[in-house]
């Protein structure tokens, strides 16, 4: 199974209570209805294990990806163009990783 992490602070400008009613409203739910996406979530960082509240990045994507081909051909859509836009808008240099897992 193919995961696509995605790891991102908020622009400094960006309402956090607007940001996540889109996330909510609209990334989730378009980009679990994608084609060869088997699952999706939004993470909101709370801060580290030790206790530390400094953290790297204040939020996380898990993209579950069944089928690399039909998620590349429906993040190419009009839709999914105008989606990613939106979330520029909110994210600062955001940090796309592909992970395979072990099992």
């Amino acid at each position: 199974m193919t995961t696509i992490v995605v790891l991102f602070n908020l622009k400094p400008e960006t309402d956090v209570s607007a940001y996540e009613h889109w996330a909510r409203e609209v990334d989730l739910p378009t980009v679990r209805r994608l084609p060869g996406v088997s699952g999706f979530e939004v993470l909101a960082i709370q801060g580290l294990l030790n206790g530390d509240s400094e953290v790297p990045y204040s939020h996380v994507e898990l993209i579950k990806i069944d089928d690399m081909d039909s998620f590349k051909r429906a993040v190419g859509t009009a839709e999914m163009q105008s989606i990613a836009a939106q979330f520029q808008r909110y994210a600062l240099a955001p940090l796309f990783m592909v992970a395979e897992s072990l099992e």
